[in-house]
């Protein structure tokens, strides 16, 4: 029983450990202000071809900004909606991610002076007859949720009987169209017209819509000292003409495109972001583990109050299982990263809130399997145990559990290989693993099919060799 017990307490002070350390490097820059953005969302923020950066007219003036002001910045590739949400949960200290100054908007949060003049356009495929909003009567509109450009449609749906699709990020939102889903989109006009002159198959067309101005945001009422910062900078930057050589960078008439024309093959685009991807991979290994682990000597504890002779205990364990076996993980992923840091006003970042997130999810499960391997032992084996003067604790430990884990092997293999696919859906919270890496590329290059499939290819290559080991394991043990 000691041995047991001196195994999962190691487990769980090495997964305590992990998190301490991660927690610890992101303290570490409290100095820093954290900035949230939509990595998604050319010619303001994209990554760089190099894979290392963040460029784009947002982040060249924020770090033009923080250099003229003398601060520091963390960029965050949350996803507009992600960033929004923990700005508001004071995870993060402001976003600048195109973001127009709405009066909805300013409810909840502080804006600079507007650095940005731009308005909402309607894109159609590059065959589409569409060429108003009369045209699109009956249609279907695919939007970004969160977006002012959003906003605009459904202020006009019923008016125009518009049926809308909404997506997270642009490039999906830009494919639903070229693929023939939708028959139009609405986004910011230069966000449009940059995505039509680096190869998306898409035409603007009418009029601006909707103008508007992009400020950055923080918290209402907090961070004043950053907003005051950041004018002062702007202002600087306006007069001593440094501005207008950013703004020309990305949408001037000698403007360079996101991505080099060699990076549109497989080979270039493997040989281009190999870097990135070998990076979203280790993150995406780095949760796998961590999570599976800690996840494992939940499922034991839960699995085993389960089946202890205490009917307190049974029913806290079928109501924690019943519980984060029931929630969707991204429910609860958003829930422990957005929800839990609004009510106690403390930050959790995103890895560990990952880790945590996954470790209720697969712990339940892995729990549920756990009680199932030790009920699969005949219940003669714990009398006859018992019989011989061997108290509950030992019995378990010395004949039930060592009978039970041959049963439940294949199941901790199921379940790892459940746990690596279910880390992409942690980067809603933004988590840069593989899915969210195979996000920003394609955001930059626009070569969605391809992409995905390279990511694809990468899981199941995984996956493969993680079904191998544990058809292995299976015969082995048989």
């Amino acid at each position: 029983m000691k041995k047991w017990q001196s195994m999962i307490m190691a487990i769980m002070v090495a997964c305590g450990f992990v998190l301490f350390l991660h927690s610890n490097q992101v303290n570490a820059a409290e100095k820093t202000y954290t900035i949230g953005t939509d990595v998604t969302y050319a010619p303001f923020e994209y990554q760089a071809e190099d894979g290392k950066s963040y460029v784009g007219i947002d982040m060249d003036l924020m770090r033009a900004i923080a250099k003229e002001e003398g601060f520091k910045v963390d960029i965050k590739a949350l996803g507009f909606n992600a960033a929004v949400q923990a700005l508001d949960a004071n995870q993060i200290d402001g976003v600048m991610a195109g973001m127009m100054i709405t009066a909805e908007r300013r409810v909840k949060f502080d804006f600079s002076d507007s650095y940005y003049d731009a308005g909402v356009a309607m894109a159609v495929g590059k065959n589409s007859s569409i060429k108003s909003l009369d045209d699109l009567r009956g249609k279907k509109v695919a939007i970004k949720v969160g977006t002012a450009a959003g906003e605009y449609v459904n202020s006009i749906k019923k008016q125009y009987n518009i049926t809308t699709t909404t997506f997270d990020d642009s490039s999906n939102m830009y494919d639903d169209v070229v693929t023939g889903n939708s028959d139009a989109t609405f986004d910011d006009k230069p966000v449009l017209a940059y995505g039509v002159k680096n190869g998306i198959e898409m035409k603007v067309v009418g009029k601006t819509y909707e103008k508007g101005e992009y400020g950055f945001a923080v918290k209402k009422g907090q961070n004043k000292e950053l907003i005051t910062k950041f004018n002062a900078g702007l202002k600087k930057l306006k007069a001593n003409g440094e501005y207008k050589k950013i703004v020309d960078k990305y949408t001037g008439t000698n403007a360079k495109n996101a991505n080099s024309k060699d990076s549109r093959t497989i080979l270039g685009l493997l040989k281009t972001n190999s870097g990135s991807l070998l990076e979203g991979f280790k993150q995406t290994m780095l949760l796998t583990i961590v999570a599976i682990v800690c996840a494992t000597v939940l499922g034991i504890i839960l699995g085993m109050m389960g089946v202890a002779p205490n009917k307190w205990l049974n029913g806290l364990s079928s109501t924690l299982i019943y519980i984060f076996r029931g929630l969707p993980l991204i429910v609860l992923a958003f829930f422990i990263y957005i929800g839990i840091p609004n009510l106690t006003g403390s930050k959790i970042p995103a890895f560990v809130a990952g880790i945590i997130t996954l470790t209720l999810n697969e712990g339940a499960y892995t729990a549920a399997f756990v009680k199932g391997g030790i009920k699969a032992v005949d219940n003669g084996q714990m009398e006859a145990a018992r019989s011989l003067g061997l108290p509950y604790g030992k019995a378990m430990m010395k004949v039930i559990m060592p009978q039970g884990i041959k049963i439940m092997i294949p199941s901790f293999i199921n379940q790892f290989i459940i746990t690596l696919k279910d880390t992409s859906i942690l980067s809603v919270i933004g988590i840069l693993e593989l899915t969210q890496t195979g996000k920003i590329i394609i955001a930059r290059n626009l070569e969605g099919f391809k992409m995905w499939l390279i990511i694809a290819v990468i899981y199941l290559v995984i996956i493969t060799l993680l079904t191998w080991l544990s058809n292995l394991v299976e015969r082995k043990i048989k």
